[in-house]
């Protein structure tokens, strides 16, 4: 997911946390108004105003992380540039399934779930792992683990970057 969508979903989380902590607020007062028979002075609505400042402040530093994320935080791995005549170097050494397979991680941004490459193209889980293995030990893709699954990614020396 891109930075910029994660930070607007962290920032409909902090309006979310703000109509939360107004309906909380305005259930308190309420409470207070009719618990409470010393007026301003009850220590009730210390503690209201206190719950409402944490609260609020709570929402603006979940605001101000989704606005660093939509202004400025990078967008993570970008496209693979990779110059003509390296290309041509690297599809040079490769076999058709291989350069399927490559074509298909650049076209991706340089970066593909495994699980992914399978369901995109005919081949099952073996032989694409068996590929991958092939062109990991080129040193052409890395495949860094997430969680149950590994990721491919276009290594520095394709993308022109060693």
């Amino acid at each position: 997911m891109k930075n910029r969508t994660v930070g607007f979903l962290i920032i409909a989380i902090a309006l979310l946390i703000g109509f939360i902590i107004y309906s909380f607020n305005s259930a308190l007062t309420e409470i207070v108004n009719t618990s409470c028979s010393h007026g301003a002075e009850c220590p009730m609505w210390g503690t209201i105003d206190f719950q409402t400042r944490v609260s609020m402040g709570v929402m603006g530093f979940v605001g101000l992380i989704g606005l660093y994320f939509i202004f400025f935080a990078g967008e993570g791995a970008a496209a693979a540039v990779v110059s003509k005549e390296e290309y041509e170097k690297v599809l040079a050494k490769l076999g058709a399934d291989e350069k399927l397979l490559l074509g298909k991680v650049i076209g991706s941004e340089g970066m593909m779930y495994q699980s992914d490459l399978v369901k995109e193209t005919s081949f099952n889980k073996v032989k694409v792992t068996r590929i991958l293995d092939r062109l990991e030990q080129m040193r052409i893709i890395e495949r860094r683990r997430r969680g149950m699954s590994n990721v491919v990614v276009v290594s520095a020396r394709v993308e022109g970057k060693r």
